[in-house]
């Protein structure tokens, strides 16, 4: 009875902390459009760039390290009209490079075990370089012929047409009332007040959501990562896609493989695809929130996102030993000096960033 109970409370804590993101969603939406008309075009400004878009999106996911909450606020600025679908597409590709950050963290702890070490830093920093290889290829292609934007429009408009759109406007009717409630009521209708509290809300709720999500799934599936989970590529990639789906953190799904491939248990072509996959499932969280806006735009920006990743499993799954290479020699310079990773991060999640930007504004 005690555990029943247990979970019944886990599984309505779901429900609030998902509530309570919708309604940051909604509050930030709203809170773009009280900063006004020049808030919406210096922000644009900033952002004419698609260079400095991508960087924009490395630095802000490294930061707060969740390509979920990037991408839920690039779907809020759409929503609202501050960002054009064109500008956020780089933003959200910087995103995806970003969140890699917590896989090479989370494999520095190996640091003090050479062997270990070495198949630890390869199997997070495949991560990275699958990322950066499909910006690669994908930025150039998009920004020349929109093949992306327009390819997720034409879905947005299926979607439309055969009343899919229509599945956000319950959600937002049941969001809307305490949304209003909180903008009028307790931010008086100030754009900086309604924006701290919808930040506040959205970094709260997915936080939370995470920690809840991963106490009621992950301890279920621990004793499940073995070989016959990983037994083949394809199961590899669902599995991956499925548990970031229920957990919406792809950074907690590859990161949980991490320390099994240090100890050996399983080899980097398994968990290469289980990456994978998690990026696609990592994707559902800007889905959810572009639907409750209704806004066609947040939505081909959402399913730009995730048409982005699937472009770049098409490439990199069959060319997997592209990135599963450079993965392993950057793990054997590695080992010559173990300040490489420890540069890697500080170089291309911060440094560089920051750096390209101030040269680029």
């Amino acid at each position: 009875m005690r555990r029943w109970d247990s979970r019944y409370l886990k599984g309505l804590l779901v429900l609030l902390l998902l509530y309570l993101f919708l309604v940051s969603i909604d509050m930030l939406g709203s809170a773009f459009k009280l900063f006004g008309k020049d808030f919406a075009e210096r922000l644009i400004e900033s952002t004419q760039n698609p260079f400095a878009g991508l960087l924009i999106g490395i630095l802000a996911t490294s930061i707060i390290q969740s390509s979920s909450t990037t991408t839920s606020i690039v779907v809020s600025l759409v929503a609202a009209g501050t960002l054009t679908p064109y500008h956020a597409v780089p933003i959200v590709m910087g995103a995806n490079i970003g969140t890699t950050v917590t896989n090479t963290l989370v494999s520095i702890a190996h640091i003090a075990q050479k062997d270990e070490f070495e198949k630890a830093l390869a199997a997070a920093i495949v991560h990275d370089f699958f990322n950066i290889l499909s910006v690669a290829v994908f930025l150039p292609l998009q920004l020349a012929t929109g093949f992306l934007s327009f390819s997720a429009g034409f879905l947005a408009s299926a979607f439309q047409n055969i009343g899919g759109l229509k599945f956000a406007s319950p959600i937002k009717v049941i969001v809307k009332p305490f949304s209003t409630l909180l903008i009028d009521d307790v931010c008086h209708k100030v754009a900086i007040v309604v924006l701290i509290v919808a930040l506040i809300l959205l970094f709260v709720a997915l936080r939370y959501l995470v920690k809840t999500l991963k106490s009621i799934f992950l301890k279920r599936l621990e004793a499940l990562f073995d070989q016959y989970i990983f037994r083949t590529v394809f199961r590899s990639l669902l599995f991956g896609l499925v548990l970031t789906t229920l957990v919406q953190s792809s950074s907690v799904t590859t990161s949980l493989v991490i320390p099994l491939v240090a100890a050996g248990i399983l080899r980097l072509e398994r968990v290469y695809p289980y990456t994978l996959g998690a990026n696609i499932g990592t994707t559902v969280t800007a889905i959810l929130a572009a639907m409750s806006t209704g806004q066609v735009s947040s939505i081909v920006v959402a399913f730009t996102h995730l048409l982005f990743n699937i472009s770049g499993i098409c490439i990199f799954l069959p060319l997997s030993q592209i990135p599963i290479t450079l993965a392993r020699t950057f793990a054997q310079l590695s080992m010559k000096n173990r300040l490489i990773p420890f540069v890697f991060i500080l170089v291309t999640f911060f440094l560089l960033p920051l750096t390209l930007l101030y040269l680029t504004n």
